[in-house]
C-alpha cells in the first residue's frame, strides 16, 4: 500500500497517512526483522535488526557508526525492512521507507529502548559509538495464510 503526502515530525518528514492499527500493532512487537540497503554500485546487501516503531510511526534503527549500512544509507537513503512474525515466518510485513534522520545515539539512550524491548535490560555492549536511524515508510505489504493481510 502507497501512504502518500508528507507531514513534518520531530524526526523529518514523514507519510501523512497513519498506518493501520493493525499493521501498527504487529510492528510493535520484538519480531524478527531484516533491513535491506543498497550499495553504491546498486547491490542490495540485507542484516538482521531490531527496530521500534516511534510515536510518529517513523522506524528507529541503530547502528554501530562504522557500519557499512549507515555509508549505504547517507549515500542512497532508501531502506526495507521484513518484519516476520517468530512462530510462522509466513506472516510476514514488508516496508519500504527513505532515511528522514541521522544521528549520534547520545548516552546509547536509544539503543537502550531497543534493547528493553527485545532483551528486557539496557544494551551490554557500550564500547562503541553508535548512530539512531529514523525511516519513514513510504510503502508496505502484509502476508499471511497464503494472501495478502493487514495483520
Amino acid at each position: 500500500m502507497i501512504r502518500p503526502g508528507a507531514a513534518p515530525s520531530e524526526h523529518g518528514s514523514v507519510a501523512a497517512t497513519p498506518l493501520p492499527e493493525t499493521v501498527l500493532a504487529f510492528l510493535r512487537k520484538p519480531n524478527p526483522a531484516v533491513m535491506a540497503t543498497v550499495t553504491s554500485t546498486g547491490r542490495p546487501v540485507t542484516v538482521a535488526t531490531w527496530y521500534l516503531v516511534e510515536d510518529d510511526e517513523t522506524l528507529m534503527l541503530c547502528m554501530n557508526a562504522d557500519r557499512a549500512r549507515l555509508k549505504h544509507l547517507q549515500s542512497n537513503g532508501h531502506v526495507s525492512l521484513t518484519v516476520l512474525k517468530p512462530d510462522d515466518f509466513g506472516t510476514h510485513l514488508s516496508v519500504q521507507g527513505h532515511v528522514v534522520s541521522i544521528k549520534p545515539d547520545e548516552g546509547l539512550a536509544d539503543i537502550d529502548r531497543l534493547s528493553r524491548l527485545y532483551l528486557g535490560k539496557d544494551y551490554p555492549a557500550r564500547e562503541h559509538p553508535l548512530v539512531t536511524v529514523h525511516v519513514a515508510v513510504d510503502r508496505w505489504f502484509g502476508w499471511s495464510g497464503g494472501q495478502r493481510a493487514e495483520l
